[in-house]
């Protein structure tokens, strides 16, 4: 049973279910009009905590700033809508009936047979807020009392919001290593090269007397050896002469480097937003 320190500082918190998933946010309890025990809470659900769902708060535990509900995520889904701020028997009756319940006591997955019914359940408060009034007087009416959190004086309430958290990880992402192989290419070398050509050579002549005829002869300045001209003459030439050497050029090594960069990480995000529920009041004169 919670106590009501724990019922008050639950009030704007967290829910979760048996099955540990998270309901949603703790708007306020139901007390029963005859004990002042709180047997429901509402919670707000769904997206933005737009459904409100009534859940089993007899054997809720309030632990590390969470209320625990002893019934399943799915139960609570599935669970008839209630509107109002007050339970009358019919809807304590449908909604024991949709968690398996007997009498006064909530079971997860049996129901339990007790000899009388729980009487009308009133809500202690119709908002969420992070105190919640519990204690009740002879009337069995509602009133707020002293909690381990603030209390606004003025009725405001705490708006929260998702925000986004963005942390980095490091992971291998690329395994390297050096492999060498081997790539074709053609080289184009200009090599300069000599070669033998036959030149046609004149030589003059010279006049020489004959001293036994008294005539003058011509006889070439000079001579070939042996007497006359070769035979054949052999021409040379260069030719290039190609070969290949392996020869060292550079040493490759590994290491790494830390390059920095950016990454735009989109993601959705939930926010609460507040406003005006208005009911009128029984009796009363418009404003």
């Amino acid at each position: 049973m919670l106590s009501e320190r724990e019922v008050s500082a639950a009030v704007g918190g967290t829910a979760y279910g048996s099955d540990g998933d998270k309901l949603g946010t703790v708007e306020a309890f139901f007390v029963d009009d005859r004990t002042g025990q709180p047997s429901w809470v509402a919670v707000s659900t769904g997206l933005f905590g737009t459904r409100h769902s009534i859940v089993p708060a007899v054997d809720a535990t309030f632990d590390d700033g969470a209320l625990r509900v002893p019934v399943t995520s799915d139960a609570v889904k599935s669970a008839p809508s209630m509107a109002g701020e007050h339970l009358d028997p019919s809807d304590e009756e449908a909604l024991r009936r949709h968690y398996g319940l007997g009498g006064t006591q909530p079971v997860a997955t049996a129901p339990v047979e007790t000899a009388a019914p729980v009487e009308t359940a009133a809500p202690v408060d119709a908002a969420p807020r992070h105190a919640a009034p519990v204690a009740t007087t002879d009337t069995d009416e509602p009133v707020e009392t002293d909690t381990t959190r603030p209390v606004a004086s003025d009725g405001s309430m705490t708006r929260s919001e998702e925000q986004l958290r963005v942390a980095t990880e490091r992971v291998a992402t690329t395994r390297a290593r050096l492999v060498k192989y081997v790539v074709t290419e053609e080289v184009q070398i200009t090599v300069p090269i000599r070669r033998e050509e036959i030149r046609i050579e004149e030589v003059p002549l010279d006049f020489v007397d004959d001293e036994d005829s008294g005539e003058e002869m011509l006889v070439p300045a000079t001579t070939a050896p042996s007497g006359g001209l070769p035979d054949e003459i052999i021409l040379h030439t260069e030719r290039p002469v190609v070969t290949v050497e392996v020869v060292p050029v550079e040493r490759v090594r590994l290491r790494t480097e830390l390059v920095q960069g950016q990454e735009t990480v989109t993601e959705q995000v939930q926010r609460e937003q507040i406003v005006v529920d208005e009911h009128a009041v029984p009796g009363g004169r418009p404003a």
